[in-house]
């Protein structure tokens, strides 16, 4: 495993902060720098495709996840996104090959897998403790192979953007127009499905199931209140992200907060979101 300690000792030096020293901090740090961005695009795209509500079936089917790997004394790290990227490509599939509504498909698998990790967890009471940090997050834990794997989930998601981001929107808009324009749009939404499953997952880790909806959506609608183009909504979101993350674990560690760092995170992007609700309606009182 490569020696990430050069690059944790480089953290404190940008980022002077007595809690930084401490190396679960500088863990943490880096998995945010990481995790921050990867919503942030994947947050715009949920909104274009109206999808926030296939990524809080994703993030609850984490539940099903942790619970068969606890069950199986499997390793939770492995199982959570390994059964999130199987229900996400399922879902995509049943929506593709489905007379029924999106929402209506979705809605099935939200409560199928939220109905099959209360019964794997109901079998053995003590599950429930252990399922606690990935209901509320905890991104304090984070490992240094835990950290690869976002790294990794970071380079294939980005060239994967780079090469398709203009198509997602495209299909985003209009996906039979899309598809007449030689779009290959079921591989596209294949591989969004999947890469969204993924960072979702990561995700829960950090903020927990109940909020990682948020962590995707708040910095995107933020974004959308204030950009005045795609590319822009691009860089607001994850300036938005990004500053919330950092903020938000910085916080969480000071004497006078002492709050959960995902719970804080939020509610910095909160905190932008209204702030580009003044914004917007100022630009639109001016421009009347």
């Amino acid at each position: 495993m490569p020696d990430l300690s050069p690059l944790y000792a480089l953290l404190p030096q940008l980022l002077p902060f007595d809690c930084l020293h401490a190396r679960f901090m500088q863990q943490a740090l880096l998995g945010l720098l990481l995790l921050a961005p990867m919503a942030a695009v994947m947050g715009i795209l949920v909104v274009n495709f109206r999808m926030a509500f296939f990524s809080d079936a994703i993030s609850h089917s984490a539940f099903a996840g942790v619970a068969l790997g606890l069950l199986f004394s499997a390793d939770p790290g492995w199982t959570m996104p390994a059964f999130g990227l199987l229900v996400g490509l399922g879902i995509m599939i049943l929506q593709r090959h489905s007379s029924l509504s999106s929402d209506t498909v979705i809605g099935v698998f939200f409560s199928a897998m939220v109905a099959f990790g209360l019964a794997i967890v109901s079998r053995d009471r003590s599950l429930a403790r252990d399922l606690q940090r990935f209901l509320y997050g905890d991104i304090l834990t984070i490992s240094d192979a835990q950290i690869l794997w976002l790294v990794l989930l970071f380079v294939v998601l980005m060239l994967f953007l780079a090469l398709s981001y203009n198509h997602l929107l495209y299909i985003g808009l209009n996906p039979t127009l899309a598809q007449a324009h030689r779009i290959r749009v079921a591989i596209h939404q294949y591989c969004f499905a999947g890469l969204l499953a993924l960072v979702v997952m990561f995700s829960v880790q950090a903020v927990g199931v109940l909020l990682v909806t948020a962590l995707l959506i708040v910095p995107a609608a933020a974004a959308r209140n204030v950009a005045r183009s795609a590319g822009a909504m691009f860089w607001w979101a994850l300036l938005i992200s990004l500053t919330s993350a950092v903020s938000g674990l910085l916080i969480s560690a000071q004497d006078w907060a002492r709050t959960a760092t995902g719970a804080t995170i939020i509610l910095i992007a909160c905190g932008w979101f209204m702030l580009s609700l003044l914004l917007a309606s100022r630009r639109r009182e001016q421009s009347a």
